[in-house]
């Protein structure tokens, strides 16, 4: 089966780990140029223009024209996607802090009743 292109949707976008670090960079909210992410993720300038291509079809990112430069700004409103699907599996992880809080708790209340507690 054909491997869809990254180019189809967010979630083929994002799948890219160096995709996600330039997400992370635009994360603040603030527009930025090519050359500041690559100062930012000290990646090669070609590879950063290609990822945010990449998440510019997808709509994850934006671009406008300053002056010379194109500024790039993320739009975080086309990851909910992912947050929507995502949360999908949150009450499991949430159950097993909750039972590490449990077991953990259940464990101190023994050291402390048996006298055992050497912190």
């Amino acid at each position: 089966m054909a491997r869809a292109a990254t180019t189809t949707d967010v979630f083929n976008a994002i799948a890219e780990p160096r995709r996600r670090e330039v997400i992370a960079a635009l994360a603040d909210g603030g527009e930025y140029s090519v050359g500041e992410v690559v100062v930012r993720l000290k990646m090669p300038q070609p590879a950063v223009s290609k990822h945010l291509g990449v998440l510019r079809k997808v709509g994850v990112v934006s671009v406008i024209k300053r002056g010379q430069h194109r500024m790039y700004r993320l739009n975080a409103a086309e990851l909910k996607p992912v947050h929507d699907w995502v949360k999908v599996f949150e009450r499991y992880w949430t159950h097993q802090l909750n039972q590490i809080r449990v077991r953990a708790e259940k464990k101190a209340l023994e050291r402390m009743v048996s006298g055992d507690d050497k912190s």
